[in-house]
């Protein structure tokens, strides 16, 4: 009897012991989780978070609610993720600027990218495209930069907000063109297109998704893309660097991140889940539609190592341009 109480006692502690050792992942999600999305609804951005957040959704039996917090380049919605829990309950879709872009355009940084995120997955690349009104008289990006060094062009360029992709693209573009361009924030690319469209301002560095609808109707016209290679949704339509501007390219990349601290095995299994949203294919399918790329990264580690190098870059850009959000 003896020994049969012994045993049942170290059976007993084995299973508190493998319970206690089971990863937090096991048991998540047990509750909605909030993924943030840094400008407002109808852009790329958005779009791409609703459909992983629908999928997830399915996968986890568990409500992923879609957060939109525009403002200030996305700064607001990156510094509630940075203060939430590391619970894995709280993430943010962020794009090149607000994630690896936006501290460097502070002289006291909100927060430090590398240091106060965990990296979840690379998730998209947004293809831009170089658009101007129908009052630009130029055709090529070759035209577009003689007309613009003419002492009768006076061009503004609209952004959805400082530090954004579309606004680097303005001023790595006109650095590299040695034209001159007045930048206009706005609070996403949604409304900087409506003021293209009443002809407010004369060009955006545009997201196909916000520019698709616009170009098909004859109502902005198109130069070239902002992409190292042509869209296969547009082949027609040249990259900037092969029309005159050798070795510009600006990737506008969408990933997903948490508060620093997420523990591994559930960062892991949150990497693992969201490249099983986006691989499957009525999602990639409406999102190449929009000119959005499945691009997801193969381990949580690669999209760290991508986002730093991507600060470091645009942190030397924002330096020598003088750019700063205050």
């Amino acid at each position: 009897m003896h020994h049969i109480a012994s045993f049942a006692v170290v059976a007993c502690l084995s299973a508190a012991h493998c319970l206690a050792a089971t990863p937090p992942a096991a048991s998540y999600p047990d509750k909605a989780v909030r993924l943030l999305v840094l400008s407002p609804p109808g852009g790329g951005s958005d779009i791409t978070a609703r459909a992983i957040a629908q999928k997830l959704t399915d996968q986890w039996r568990q409500n992923v609610i879609v957060d939109n917090r525009a403002g200030a380049g996305g700064v607001i919605g990156m510094e509630i993720t940075a203060r939430a829990p590391a619970d894995g309950y709280t993430m943010t879709l962020g794009s090149i600027g607000p994630v690896a872009v936006a501290p460097s355009l502070y002289s006291k940084p909100p927060y430090n990218p590398v240091r106060d995120f965990t990296p979840l997955a690379r998730t998209a690349s947004a293809l831009n495209l170089l658009v101007v009104h129908p009052s630009v008289p130029a055709h090529t990006v070759k035209e577009f930069i003689a007309y613009a060094k003419t002492p009768a062009a006076k061009l503004n360029y609209g952004s959805s907000g400082a530090g954004r992709a579309d606004h680097l693209a303005g001023v790595i573009f006109s650095r590299a063109a040695g034209v001159t361009m007045q930048h206009i924030p706005y609070k996403g690319g949604a409304p900087a297109m409506v003021d293209l469209l009443a002809g407010n301002i004369q060009i955006i560095f545009a997201t196909v998704s916000t520019a698709l609808t616009h170009v098909k109707t004859g109502k902005i016209r198109p130069l070239g893309m902002t992409s190292a290679k042509r869209s296969e949704y547009f082949p027609e339509i040249p990259t900037i660097a092969e029309s005159g501007l050798p070795g510009f390219a600006v990737d506008n990349w969408y990933g997903i991140v948490g508060p620093a601290g997420i523990p591994p095995a559930l960062a892991n299994r949150i990497h693992r889940d969201i490249g099983a949203a986006l691989a499957q294919n009525d999602v990639k399918e409406r999102l190449v539609a929009l000119g959005i790329v499945v691009f997801p990264t193969a381990t949580t580690e690669e999209f760290g190592r991508y986002i730093k190098s991507e600060f470091e870059r645009y942190a030397a850009v924002v330096k020598e341009a003088g750019i700063t959000a205050e």
